[in-house]
């Protein structure tokens, strides 16, 4: 059974919503410096607008027209992916130098980030579809208007969450990091290989998200009190909604009770994308952006960084991405691994320059001072 009317509605919002909000306000979360192309604001909503009204428009050729814009710009991000892998720096809350192989992009969350950046093409792809009345692969037009709200949520906003958590959520962060991308590519392979197929991605997804959000409320302790809250709430939520996706999942291939597709875009899809995906990246941004919590690794890209304190363009970075007079005094420890791998990089001499009594600061004893 398809959706309701009135859920076609719900759900058509839910998508607008990802493409208006919730992805620029991912993409001001990630450096600038990583190789992602969309560096100004416009560029991303010269196709996000036509795509949002795109999905009030009915079926036809300017409605195909118009998603047709969102999907290429959600190709050119998608294009960034490549480079955010290969570019050998820092990611959000990660203070280890950059890891070499595969354990790096683990280790920085960088495979979270840039599976973050492809799935607003999948959605787009899925989007250009629906609005043209073809069922793509087969699906029924309901199914990709559920496609385009389920990777702009448990695609880009988890995806991008779980590789902001990597660095600085320990285990957990790291976990998060590996099996969110995971789930979210068995999901995406069940739909053409079946329902056990997808049933298993989606509690490796389910796993990946309660992980992602433990890990960034852990590393919001004695930070802003909104955005503990935010996060608080958020963690609530997705333990809920995500226990609703499982039952809707296992209830496709065992006799379980579950939901309708109408009641699951409802509940699981309104509290995913209000109560996880906007709450998390508001917290997170004001956490970057008020006091110590997460920070930005690198530049933020013009036109997508935050207002907050230490976040006008220009202002002095260290070495992983601190604002160096907002880090005054502060002490960022590193972990003696990730120094031994340091060797050989220009840490010293950006951080305590490039001879003894240098200028900024220097590392003692595995640990980052500021003067």
């Amino acid at each position: 059974m398809g959706l309701a009317a009135w859920a076609r509605l719900l759900v058509a919002a839910l998508v607008g919503l990802g493409m208006l909000v919730v992805v620029p306000l991912g993409l001001g979360l990630i450096a600038g410096g990583g190789g992602w192309p969309l560096r100004r604001r416009w560029v991303w909503f010269a196709g996000a607008v036509p795509g949002a009204v795109s999905l009030w428009l009915p079926r036809g050729p300017l409605a195909t027209g118009l998603a047709a814009a969102y999907l290429a710009v959600a190709l050119v991000l998608a294009a960034g992916a490549p480079r955010w892998l290969l570019r050998g720096k820092f990611t959000e809350a990660s203070v280890a130098p950059a890891v070499a192989g595969w354990r790096g992009w683990l280790v920085r969350g960088d495979l979270a980030v840039a599976t973050a950046l492809v799935t607003p093409a999948i959605a787009g792809a899925a989007l250009v579809a629906e609005r043209a009345g073809l069922r793509l692969f087969g699906f029924r037009l309901d199914t990709l208007a559920l496609t385009e709200a389920h990777f702009h949520y448990a695609g880009f906003a988890a995806a991008l969450v779980a590789g902001l958590v990597a660095g600085g959520g320990g285990r957990a962060g790291r976990a998060a990091a590996l099996a969110v991308p995971g789930g979210t590519l068995i999901v995406l392979a069940g739909f053409f290989l079946g329902k056990w197929v997808e049933f298993a991605g989606a509690a490796v997804l389910t796993a990946g998200m309660w992980l992602a959000a433990w890990a960034a409320r852990r590393s919001a302790r004695g930070g802003d009190r909104a955005a503990r809250l935010l996060l608080t709430v958020s963690g609530v939520v997705l333990a809920a909604t995500m226990l609703l996706a499982l039952d809707w999942a296992a209830g496709h291939v065992m006799p379980v009770p579950h939901l309708s597709l109408t009641w699951m875009a409802a509940t699981h899809g309104v509290a995913n994308a209000l109560g996880f995906a906007l709450c998390t990246l508001l917290a997170w941004r004001r956490l970057r952006s008020t006091g110590p919590g997460p920070r930005a690794a690198g530049p933020v890209a013009p036109g997508f960084g935050s207002a907050g304190a230490g976040a006008e363009a220009g202002a002095p970075r260290g070495p992983l991405g601190l604002d160096v007079d907002r880090a005054a005094g502060e002490a960022v420890v590193l972990d003696e691994r990730a120094l031994d791998q340091a060797a050989g990089f220009a840490l010293a001499r950006d951080v305590g320059g490039s001879g003894a009594g240098g200028g900024n600061g220097e590392v003692v004893d595995g640990v980052l001072e500021h003067p």
